[in-house]
């Protein structure tokens, strides 16, 4: 049985990350209800492409007139039978609409209620509209990173804001909040925000910095470049290789293999630096970056390839991992996509049918919310449900 099977999960976020922590959840065995705006409702809905946050892979799907005094009346009935309940609306929106924190937890009390933003519900940025890039920025995850052709900060290329600031913060939240309700059999009310999530990711550098005013940029940490033995090196062949070689004896097997011993004891002089890294650098230049791979990835040297996303996909360590499945579209046809692939999620799982653009799960979602089907009769004519 999945970890966190038997809870359900209402969000009501179509992307970013609220939508990447019920991706996370639902790997995990979790029932995710989909809830959007009905069409024609002046509601924005944003739709993600067919293959994002797993195509919809085992979430259901409803449409709720968020306007109406009827919508918010299914809203609440399905809160009831409900574990928790996902948003990311900017602050205040919610309760604006009546399905705020202290409107629902009247209807259940165990309610754990998750608001995602980019802020935080309060503070003088809380109203601040942002991706992925924004928090990184505030956070202070871009002056610390590389610079492009151009000296500037260079793009992630990940959503590491979103993903991991945002979306494994709501997740990782989630789950200790329903441990702490085992126990007192009360909810709580979530600010999610993701440039919290970004500080957490910051916090080695922050720390520093508050403990000895020592501040961290490109080039002047460890962990940023400031010594040869940690960073990234270019093949015979234009690809390249990272290596993050911390430790001496690391750094010695490398020299070692590399036929340079004579910079082994060098690794954190800093005078040397320039020194050491251009004899790594004409060294890695001899051989392609896959013969390098083959001779020191596996001789603790802390060297590995800087693989494409299309040689990610086909990795044999990856494969071995069963980090991708098979899905079938009923238009797109069949295509792999990233399987449950965090620790305690089900790996090796079968092929996973998507369900086709604008499907809904109405009368599913509705008769195990307690609605007859007369009722959902009534409120899909009424205009309240689609």
């Amino acid at each position: 049985m999945s970890l966190l099977d038997g809870f359900t999960v209402l969000d009501f976020a179509a992307v970013g990350p609220a939508a990447r922590a019920s991706r996370i959840l639902a790997d995990y065995g979790m029932r995710v209800i989909k809830v959007a705006p009905v069409v024609g409702s002046g509601v924005d809905a944003v739709e993600p492409v067919f293959h994002a946050y797993g195509g919809g892979r085992g979430m259901q799907r409803i449409r709720i007139d968020l306007k109406s005094a009827t919508g918010r009346d299914v809203i609440v009935r399905l809160v009831r039978k409900a574990d928790v309940l996902i948003e990311s609306y900017r602050p205040g929106v919610a309760s604006r609409l009546g399905i705020g924190y202290e409107d629902l937890k009247a209807h259940n009390p165990g309610l754990i209620y998750c608001s995602t933003t980019g802020y935080g519900q309060q503070g003088p940025y809380s109203q601040w509209a942002g991706h992925d890039i924004d928090y990184l920025a505030v956070g202070g995850f871009l002056a610390c990173s590389g610079r492009d052709a151009e000296g500037k900060p260079a793009i992630p290329g990940a959503t590491v804001a979103d993903s991991a600031g945002g979306g494994m913060q709501a997740a990782m939240s989630i789950m200790a909040a329903l441990v702490g309700r085992s126990k007192t059999g009360i909810g709580t009310h979530l600010d999610v925000s993701v440039i919290d999530g970004v500080l957490n990711l910051m916090s080695l550098y922050l720390d520093q910095y508050l403990a000895t005013g020592e501040e961290t940029r490109p080039g002047s940490a460890l962990l940023t470049g400031k010594f040869a033995c940690y960073g990234v090196y270019t093949a015979s062949d234009g690809k390249h290789l990272a290596v993050g070689a911390i430790e001496g004896k690391f750094f010695r097997n490398l020299c070692k293999l590399l036929g340079i011993e004579q910079y082994a004891d060098g690794q954190y002089d800093a005078a040397r630096q320039d020194e050491i890294r251009a004899a790594l650098q004409q060294r890695f230049l001899t051989r392609t970056r896959d013969e390098w791979t083959a001779l020191l990835a596996d001789k603790d040297t802390c060297v590995a390839p800087v693989l494409g996303i299309a040689e990610v996909v086909s990795d044999k360590h990856l494969r071995s991992q069963q980090a991708f499945m098979t899905a079938n579209h009923p238009t797109r046809g069949s295509f792999e996509q990233l399987a449950p692939n965090l620790a305690g999620a089900e790996r090796g799982q079968p092929t996973f049918n998507l369900p086709p653009a604008g499907h809904l799960d109405t009368d599913t979602v509705l008769g195990e919310g307690g609605f007859s089907a007369g009722e959902i009769e009534r409120l899909r004519s009424g205009g309240s449900v689609q």
